[in-house]
């Protein structure tokens, strides 16, 4: 896209987060979360917005899909299971590194020659076990090795320098940012580097919606629709077994979801309407029933968000709890009076 169709960066500054749930015990507020949240419709116009859409914030791995789209865009030959991985946030389960192993191979590489930082599997008894085996943190564990391992993949197709694949003035790496900045219709406010050593570019909330949105509708046979169809179709393989984000798509149909460290969570679907979510504090368990509020008000039946609500709060080993959307978010609120 030309530069000029962009929209402006978004402004860096502190966010006018606000609350967006409410923690309770016992019938007592507890905690406050704050955040942001937007809606849009099928035609791309915001429905429906609390807090700061417009202030720049880092998506995390909630960009993956459009950094996916950006790859296959390049010549990434990948489909159904191993592209779903390249975007996946995986659980390190041994399919996870069998997958990242396997794109590896097609690449003629090897874990040696990944970027990412050694670590434990993400899921916590798949970790228990590793450790328990006495298994050291690796590379292929690490919950992005899949993308680093498509971006190998890529590099070895395009003739791009392997060693230097992370560097932002890299050419896979300038090739995701023109990507990112197309499918969110905005300059990048900035760039910095994500936990696991890749580029990490920053964007509206609102931005980042409309990117979810235009990936969800593509056209059979686009980059983006080859990016949707593995993400919808192999959920598990970008997250892992259990994960909220592939229930929250199995429960949906069409639904194209990604979430991201720091509360950060995108939900589109195939007709266009899309959310975004932003957690201010970055808490994993006010993520799932905010997002599952804002797909209610973009008109997602509620009844097929049953049980992927998010965990209760418990005391004594029992619910005594939960974490509920603020009334504001929650179009299945009821009123009080006043």
């Amino acid at each position: 896209m030309r530069s000029a169709l962009l929209a402006d960066a978004p402004a860096i500054r502190e966010p006018l987060h606000a609350p967006v749930a409410h923690v309770s015990r016992g019938g007592v507020i507890e905690g406050i979360h704050y955040g942001s949240v937007v809606v849009l419709g099928g035609d791309g116009e915001v429905r429906f917005s609390v807090g700061d859409i417009e202030a720049a914030c880092y998506p995390r791995s909630a960009l993956k899909p459009v950094q996916a789209v950006a790859m296959v865009r390049a010549g990434l030959p990948l489909d159904g299971e191993l592209l779903s991985l390249a975007m996946g946030s995986h659980s390190g389960e041994e399919r996870h590194l069998a997958g990242s192993r396997r794109i590896l191979e097609l690449a003629g590489l090897t874990e040696d020659d990944l970027c990412n930082v050694p670590d434990l599997p993400y899921d916590p008894a798949v970790r228990d076990r590793w450790v328990r085996q006495g298994r050291p943190p690796s590379r292929l564990a690490q919950n992005c090795s899949g993308k680093h391992a498509a971006m190998l993949y890529l590099c070895t197709l395009a003739g791009w320098p392997l060693e230097t694949y992370l560097d932002p003035a890299h050419p896979l790496q300038t090739t995701i940012a023109d990507v990112v900045a197309e499918l969110t219709g905005q300059h990048i406010a900035h760039v910095t580097v994500d936990g696991c050593g890749s580029p990490l570019f920053s964007v509206s909330l609102r931005g980042l919606a409309g990117a979810a949105a235009r990936i969800a509708t593509a056209a059979p046979g686009t980059a983006e629709c080859r990016v949707a169809d593995a993400l919808r179709g192999h959920p598990e393989m970008a997250s892992g077994t259990g994960r909220d984000v592939a229930e929250l798509m199995r429960s949906v149909p069409g639904l194209l979801a990604k979430d991201g460290f720091e509360g950060v969570q995108i939900a589109a679907l195939p007709d266009g309407r899309a959310v975004a979510v932003k957690i201010a504090d970055g808490a994993n368990r006010a993520r799932v029933p905010v997002t599952t509020a804002a797909l209610a008000r973009a008109g997602v039946d509620p009844r097929l968000l049953t049980g992927v609500e998010g965990d209760p709060m418990t005391g004594g080993g029992r619910p005594v709890g939960s974490i509920r959307p603020v009334a504001a978010l929650d179009p299945t609120a009821v009123p009080t009076s006043a």
